[in-house]
């Protein structure tokens, strides 16, 4: 049995765009109206898609059902497993007591909040996602700071306003190579457009995070710092993505902006250093004690920063597609599909969901001719990204001095603690699957395509949407893409510039999307704030979404010439 989208169900476009928004409007309502608890908000918001889906967009119940079970098996193994796996490196650290030497090294380097939320959410997070993405850099961002002493409100909600600018090349440049694929457009000129983007946003991101946080006054007084971690990682991310590759963008501009920011200052210090109320008040009293800071070793630590050096280290070995590629074809099942010719199966590996794979089809005027959905499951337990956080955890505890049977008692703890966040994430996959399956997602951005002349603006906001929706930026890029270029061909409009919007505009719905946020409160040990923070970072999404759209505006009618057209990398 197969079944076609249906892209107006109700007759009039707007009462059925309404419908299609009703999972979202009772997820989020719960959360941040009624300050109803996570996981039964992605509890609710998953029931609605799933009836809206079967009842007003006829979607057969059997794959209704099997779309929310597929996304919450994606979202357990590609996603979930990422945060414990982090979450459990931190707890490690913490027992072993390597996190208060880490913080002391920080504080060496600088005592002032500001910097360091320059230094670990934005330098330090950018890395990890573009080491490993999907969730990875708030999951970890945020429990090292915790552990640098900032508020847990603070490390949730300052790095999720972070991790945007470096998200379009998360995790190896996925949401590149997924959008040049589902568009069959160059993926040099994607990924160069994309660069020409979000360098804008990556100088304003800086200074938006530490305002976010301080006042305006206390914002200028790092602005030297604010402006060098910006522009160094800004102009690595403009070259890289031009003049390089897509899959090393992130990586090149986290380390580089980091490095330059440390030896910086080396040489600047602020006039002042700015640090939480009642920190000023115990590090007065402690000045008044005349206590003196500990001072550890060089050796000391290095060994305390040794659980986030294997960190880094595995996690960008996970992220290589060869040796990717390599362990997946030793240990995961239905790796390779042999057709009935001989010939292997195109397409990404894995088993075909039962009910599901290939027999949803997408029409007009979302892709050009009717095409079937894939849906396909492969069980890379190995090369998960999570397995490489794992096992990077437990060569540090032993390192460390840890028994298995101590590491087991603190793996247990981590699960208990994050178990709400667990069901709240795979929920809101299921939930992101089922809106993709039944088409509810397309018609959400239809929507934003009758806004004529303006759409180069509103382009950006369907990226943003679809990250809102997915908690990814390569699933935005996978559901609007196709979109995006039909409808700037209809409008005269670049293809090549409206689907790097996409991709540009969907990291600013980074920080607003459900399963971002359980991340995060789940690692700063939050868990029930939920709502309060998605209102604290909500319109800070959409304003930086509007600028991305104002950029794109520029592109599109003001400078033309500078969307490129047949670059090549240097290799």
């Amino acid at each position: 049995m197969t079944w076609t989208q249906v892209y107006d169900p109700l007759g009039h476009w707007w009462l059925s765009t309404l419908v299609a928004a009703l999972p979202v409007i009772v997820l989020l309502g719960l959360l941040a109206g009624f300050k109803v608890q996570a996981h039964l908000c992605a509890v609710a918001g998953a029931a609605t898609a799933v009836l809206c889906a079967i009842l007003v967009f006829h979607m057969p119940a059997q794959m209704a059902l099997g779309s929310f079970v597929y996304g919450g098996a994606y979202g357990l193994l590609k996603i979930v497993w990422i945060v414990i796996a982090a979450v459990f490196l931190y707890d490690i650290s913490v027992a072993t007591g390597q996190f208060e030497i880490m913080k002391q090294s920080v504080a060496a380097i600088t005592p002032d909040r500001r910097l360091q939320l320059l230094l670990v959410a934005f330098c330090f997070g950018a890395f990890i996602e573009g080491c490993a993405g999907f969730g990875a850099p708030v999951a970890i961002a945020g429990a090292f700071m915790i552990g640098l002493g900032f508020k847990p409100f603070h490390a949730a909600a300052l790095n999720l306003i972070a991790n945007t600018a470096p998200v379009a090349w998360g995790a190896i440049g996925t949401p590149v190579h997924a959008l040049a694929s589902v568009t069959a457009l160059p993926e040099s000129d994607l990924n160069a457009m994309i660069g020409r983007i979000l360098p804008f946003t990556a100088v304003i991101v800086p200074f938006w995070l530490v305002r976010a946080m301080v006042s305006w006054s206390e914002t200028i007084e790092v602005l030297p710092a604010i402006l060098v971690v910006g522009i160094t990682f800004a102009g690595t991310q403009w070259f890289w993505s031009n003049h390089m590759d897509s899959n090393l963008v992130d990586i090149a501009a986290g380390v580089v902006s980091l490095v330059c920011t440390m030896l910086f200052l080396r040489v600047w210090k602020p006039k002042r250093v700015w640090r939480f109320a009642d920190e000023r008040e115990e590090d007065a009293a402690k000045a008044a004690r005349n206590e003196q800071v500990k001072r550890y070793s060089a050796g000391q630590i290095a060994k305390a920063w040794l659980p986030f050096a294997i960190l880094s280290v595995f996690v960008l070995a996970w992220g290589l597609p060869d040796v990717k590629l390599a362990m997946n074809k030793a240990t995961t099942p239905a790796f390779k599909v042999t057709l009935p010719d001989g010939k292997p199966r195109p397409g990404p590996a894995g088993w075909d969901w039962p009910g599901l794979h290939a027999k949803v089809f997408r029409t007009t005027p979302v892709v050009a001719k009717p095409a079937a959905e894939a849906a396909r499951f492969d069980f890379n337990w190995l090369t998960a990204t999570g397995t490489g956080c794992f096992l990077a955890a437990l060569l540090a505890g032993l390192i460390l001095g840890l028994t298995p049977v101590k590491m087991i008692k603190i793996f247990g703890a981590t699960l208990y603690r994050l178990r709400f966040a667990i069901i709240a994430m795979t929920c809101m996959l299921g939930l992101g699957y089922v809106t993709r399956y039944s088409g509810m997602d397309a018609v959400l951005g239809l929507a934003f395509t009758r806004t004529g002349w303006f759409f180069p603006f509103f382009g950006a906001f369907i990226g943003w949407l679809g990250v809102a929706l997915t908690g990814s930026d390569t699933s935005s890029n996978v559901l609007f893409g196709g979109l995006q270029k039909i409808t700037a061909q209809q409008l005269n409009l670049s293809p090549i510039l409206m689907c790097a919007t996409n991709s540009a505009g969907g990291v600013m719905g980074k920080m607003i999307d459900a399963q971002s946020i359980c991340i995060a409160t789940a690692a700063t040990n939050q868990v029930g704030q939920e709502g309060n923070i998605f209102r604290y970072v909500f319109w800070h999404s959409v304003a930086l979404a509007a600028i991305v759209g104002v950029i794109v505006m520029l592109y599109a009618y003001v400078f033309p010439q500078f969307i490129p057209s047949g670059l090549t990398f240097i290799h």
